[in-house]
């Protein structure tokens, strides 16, 4: 008598805050793209290879670590202006959705928030597909995410009009997540 085989139970992940990060750019003056990121991204990832539909990732990141290597656009950036993060230390993101959409490649569609607005947004994201074991025996795997993001849909709309045409900022945010994870025990 043969059995059917057995799917394989859903995996948790911690995200390693050490070794994962979010970095934006956004267009400045039409010209160019300034850079920034942020360290301190926490969270879990369940992940049911079986079935995707029930893997979940939720996801912070702590606002309070922006750099742009300019402590005074940091500062800015930081105040009342765009991030707020007096009033709001954290960006989040829970996912609704997770679509495969090719080999270890995955559309995550959930609720993004920033500065107290929730949209949703879209990840897409690349796993690495393996896992490692670290120096310490733990089993660790890493993904990669991108997405675009309008600085309007949460607010954020400081601007200033340039002489020549255009804006000193675009809406549009291109952001880009690396991400190490942990294996639970």
């Amino acid at each position: 008598m043969s059995s059917a085989p057995t799917a394989a139970p859903a995996v948790t992940y911690t995200i390693d805050p050490a070794h994962s990060g979010a970095g934006f750019k956004i267009r400045h003056l039409m010209i160019a793209f300034i850079r920034g990121g942020f360290s301190g991204v926490t969270g879990e990832v369940i992940f049911d290879e079986a079935n995707p539909a029930n893997s979940k990732i939720n996801a912070s990141i702590n606002a309070t670590t922006l750099h742009t290597h300019d402590e005074k656009r940091d500062a800015h950036v930081k105040g009342a202006d765009f991030l707020d993060t007096a009033t709001y230390p954290t960006i989040t993101f829970v996912s609704k959705q997770v679509i495969p959409d090719g080999k270890n490649q995955w559309k995550v569609v959930g609720d993004l928030t920033l500065r107290g607005v929730t949209k949703e947004a879209t990840l897409q994201v690349d796993s690495a597909g393996v896992e490692s074991k670290d120096p310490w025996g733990n089993l660790r795997t890493g993904a990669e995410a991108t997405t675009t993001i309008k600085r309007s849909d949460f607010g954020l709309k400081f601007n200033a009009p340039l002489e020549t045409g255009g804006v000193m900022l675009s809406d549009e945010v291109h952001v880009h997540l690396d991400i190490e994870l942990i294996k639970k025990a």
